[in-house]
């Protein structure tokens, strides 16, 4: 079994424009003062890294990699959440989701799918270079809007839209395979990988590609009502990146799962800081360190009440603490008998 690595931080949710938050080299000393060992990296913002340049030259990876190190922290992911969201976009999310993309591509579609996909593959590159084994994502959706099957899905609509999907993610995939890097989708609401029958459906659709891998956060599961717990027992063997975020559904006789478009702070089901939640996280990591999970434990903070830097501040403790030293020795080894195999087979009646 390995000892989960940890405790990292996913530096998207604190990054803006005052000090410490608006480098790379001051954001990670911040990160290192609270006990972070690790920071995921989003690569949108030309602050924390040129993702063309790390996907191009071996030197900035290496000065990329070395200014972390100085922090005392470790690089644990580059994320591509914002740019694999646009691989696929329903029409009716155009407006919305341009604001992902440069200025130059906006409005168009077909040039905004374009640039995405050379995105991850320079992700896939740049995560070779920096000693990365896993990459973070969002797998975009054609068929989002169609979630509720009211009015009537017409026949064959799923399936071709999981068709076009897997046709789009292949090459991307392929591009990852050859890296040596895993696409780690965080299955989230507003994605078409969204729960373990979506994601089986695109497995199916990419011939089961070893590369489709798993973020798991297990906070977008409470506010589905899925069990959690059992999705690790399924779906283990592809995990290989691990967000740390906590959530609370508290339904009542006025709003359940879709919130009546309310605001997060005012929906029964919604996200909390570290701790706050109902996520039974000693079980998960349990259940992780049983199935020899072998990345890092990453904080994602996202929490419609409290404010991110307390959040910070509270999360790496609570991660720390719920790491588990794996053992080197079976607990009962204080009473074995040693290897007698005359005795076995005496007690096994040969």
């Amino acid at each position: 079994m390995n000892t989960i690595k940890g405790p990292g931080i996913f530096l998207a949710q604190f990054l803006s424009d005052q000090a410490p938050f608006n480098n790379l080299d001051s954001i990670c000393a911040w990160a290192a003062g609270l006990g972070y060992k690790g920071v995921q990296l989003p690569t949108t913002d030309p602050r924390i890294i040129d993702l063309q340049l790390a996907a191009e030259s071996q030197t900035y990876a290496d000065e990329l990699k070395g200014r972390v190190q100085a922090a005392g922290l470790e690089i644990t992911e580059l994320s591509t959440h914002l740019q694999g969201q646009l691989v696929a976009v329903n029409p009716v999310y155009d407006a919305l989701f341009d604001g992902f993309a440069p200025e130059a591509v906006r409005g168009n579609p077909k040039a905004r799918q374009q640039w995405a996909v050379q995105q991850l593959k320079y992700a896939a590159q740049a995560s070779q270079r920096l000693g990365l084994t896993a990459h973070a994502t969002f797998s975009g959706a054609l068929l989002w809007p169609y979630l509720y099957p009211w009015p009537q899905r017409p026949a064959g609509l799923v399936e071709d839209g999981f068709a076009e999907l897997g046709r789009r993610w292949r090459p991307i995939l392929d591009a990852f395979d050859a890296c040596g890097v895993d696409v780690c989708y965080e299955v989230h609401a507003g994605e078409d990988l969204h729960d373990g029958v979506s994601y089986e459906r695109f497995l199916a659709e990419v011939d089961q590609h070893p590369r489709a891998c798993l973020l798991y956060d297990p906070s977008h599961f409470v506010l589905q009502c899925l069990d959690y717990l059992e999705y690790i027992d399924i779906y283990h063997e592809r995990i290989r990146a691990f967000h740390v975020k906590d959530a609370e559904f508290r339904p009542n006789g006025r709003q359940g799962a879709y919130g009546g478009y309310q605001s997060w702070t005012d929906r029964a089901g919604r996200f909390r800081s570290l701790g706050d939640g109902q996520v039974d996280f000693k079980a998960i990591f349990s259940k992780l360190t049983q199935y020899d999970y072998p990345g890092w434990a990453v904080l994602e903070w996202e929490c419609a009440l409290k404010h991110p830097e307390d959040g910070a501040r509270e999360g790496a403790p609570f991660i720390q603490n719920h790491l588990i030293r794996v053992t080197d020795k079976a607990f009962d080894d204080f009473a074995a008998s040693g290897i007698d195999q005359s005795l076995n087979h005496q007690l096994l009646g040969l």
